[in-house]
């Protein structure tokens, strides 16, 4: 049994009580085994002193097999957009879609992301190139009505395939779906059927832009996205509904009664010029588990959750006018313990013993995150920290960073093939 020990480190633990320790870990094989003064000796031994030890991030919203978009669909008009991102990606190879999703993975893990959370087709060709690479995935095959897919074969049936199938332990299958615009009642039904049979979660776009949420609710009597799927009884705990960014306060307590679980996608929002973002401090209020998502490279061009936590931040208290409507501590509890409780993970997102050993280390000595202690690191990486900072990245106890170098590097076909 391989162990690493981790000496030294200023621990950020993100436990119920929010401990920061100054100490050691030791992971045993895939599960942090020990948090405090370790004595004795591991295979891997690394020197934790200027560094911060806290839990990986997780991101709970992307495409991750679109990492070749970035720089071909920006500054346009959100029609323009759409109509390039569906051209672009109608007709793709399994090598690209491979080639594209281990870019978009290694460029998580660089940036100490350690879980991802993806909706997409193709999901069984994304799922080999996480168990290649070594990041954790939570991946949801994609459904919508047949008239619209490209998809070979019934999108709920491919969905149902691929749950049914074996995955690696990094891989957790679920169904998702592309949303309301292109999904009947009968694909919801269909989706959530699943869902239950499998006990998997569900993964959707939901409310995203205006123009989704009037063109709805013009068809059908004034009633918007979030309040048909409730009268159909589609929404339920195992929901992580992307973007959520034009709903009612009507629709909030909806999604709360229902424990829906939302996932803040800001920048890829502002990026598109979509004008919405998610009554965030009502949600809170109300109790819905809130975590953040990157959304593509097509729509946000970096896969960064410290861009994330501080724009995101930013975002809402310059919409609110008020700098304490949230806080640092706020936004890194939605890049990782409300992410994990999103997924129905209780064994990630947390740095305590027996979970597994998803673990970051941030380097403190650089000149953005000086003066560093444990009264102001949560601000410090929320709001000043980079993905040049990211020293360390661990994965179900495997080292997949070490001294800011990744352990296997990308294939050099990837350039040449991403289609």
């Amino acid at each position: 049994m391989k162990t690493i020990l981790i000496r030294n480190g200023l621990i950020i633990t993100q436990d119920d009580d929010r401990r920061i320790l100054k100490g050691d870990m030791l992971i045993e094989s895939k599960r942090i085994s020990k948090i405090g003064k370790i004595k004795g000796s591991a295979d891997i031994e690394i020197d934790a002193s200027g560094k911060a030890v806290l839990p990986g991030f997780i991101n709970t919203h992307t495409h991750v097999a679109m990492a070749h978009l970035k720089g071909l669909l920006d500054d346009i008009p959100l029609e323009t957009f759409l109509e390039r991102t569906f051209s672009l990606d109608s007709n793709r190879s399994e090598k690209g879609i491979y080639n594209a999703s281990m870019l978009g993975m290694a460029e998580m893990i660089d940036s100490g992301i350690t879980s991802f959370h993806d909706l997409y087709y193709s999901e069984d060709i994304i799922a080999k190139a996480a168990s290649k690479l070594g990041i954790r995935a939570f991946l949801a095959w994609v459904t919508l009505d047949e008239e619209y897919t490209t998809q070979k074969g019934s999108p709920l049936k491919n969905a149902e395939s691929f749950i049914r199938k074996k995955h690696g332990d990094l891989v957790t299958p679920s169904v998702g779906i592309q949303g309301i615009y292109v999904a009947s009642d009968e694909t919801y039904n269909g989706a959530s059927d699943i869902a239950r049979k499998y006990d998997t979660t569900i993964h959707t776009h939901l409310s995203e832009t205006r123009k989704e949420v009037y063109d709805f609710a013009t068809g059908h009597n004034g009633q918007r996205p979030v309040e048909h799927l409730s009268s159909i009884g589609f929404l339920d705990s195992r929901l992580i509904a992307a973007h959520s960014a034009f709903v009612t306060m009507r629709e909030v307590r909806q999604l709360a009664k229902a424990n829906v679980k939302v996932s803040w996608n800001s920048i890829s929002n502002c990026k598109l010029g979509t004008g919405g973002m998610p009554p965030v401090p009502e949600m809170l209020d109300h109790g819905i588990t809130i975590s953040l998502g990157t959304d593509s490279n097509g729509s946000n061009n970096s896969l960064n959750m410290f861009e994330m936590m501080k724009f995101s931040s930013l975002l809402v208290k310059s919409a609110r006018w008020n700098p304490a409507v949230i806080n640092a501590q706020k936004m890194l509890d939605m890049a990782t313990r409300d992410a994990a409780s999103s997924l129905h993970r209780n064994d990630i997102g947390v740095l305590k013993e027996g979970n597994l050993a998803d673990v970051i280390m941030i380097d403190l000595n650089q000149s953005n995150l000086i003066p560093a202690n444990a009264d102001n690191i949560v601000q410090g990486i929320v709001y000043s920290a980079n993905p040049s900072n990211v020293d360390t990245v661990i994965v179900n106890g495997s080292i997949l960073k070490s001294r800011k170098k990744l352990k296997r590097k990308i294939l050099e076909t990837e350039k040449e093939n991403m289609v």
